[in-house]
């Protein structure tokens, strides 16, 4: 879809994937945030959350190591894939007539670990939109 690699829906990574942006989910619901889509795909990219408070909408990359031996995570959101981010925000913007109309920012979570013992670093406004 995106040029990446596909992840096959059921597969062992993917249920990895799938856990934290459950985890991430409640994680921005405890801080004031409401989830309105998960995984909004388009022909050019994939957005993993998307999240309001208030009148900003947020576009979330949620990334997940299980540990940070190797860094943490969000370290590996790349400029290709932040364009992919944008790509699909516009997309959903778009959709739902939005675009132009609201405030906008992209943000990273890291997860790094499974479970509720996870750890979540959110950073807030992580890279700009390239439009």
């Amino acid at each position: 879809m995106d040029g990446g690699t596909a992840v096959e829906r059921g597969s062992p990574k993917r249920r990895l994937g799938d856990e934290a942006e459950q985890r991430v989910a409640r994680h921005l619901c405890a801080q004031g945030f409401v989830i309105e889509a998960s995984n909004h795909a388009c022909r050019y990219g994939e957005v993993d959350l998307i999240a309001r408070r208030g009148g900003l909408w947020c576009f979330i990359e949620v990334r997940m190591r299980a540990s940070a031996v190797f860094g943490m995570p969000a370290g590996t959101v790349s400029r290709k894939k932040q364009r992919r981010v944008a790509v699909a925000a516009l997309d959903f913007l778009q959709r739902r007539r939005l675009h132009g109309r609201v405030e906008v920012r992209f943000d990273v979570v890291s997860v790094v670990g499974r479970g509720e013992a996870a750890q979540v670093e959110h950073l807030p406004g992580a890279f700009e939109s390239p439009f």
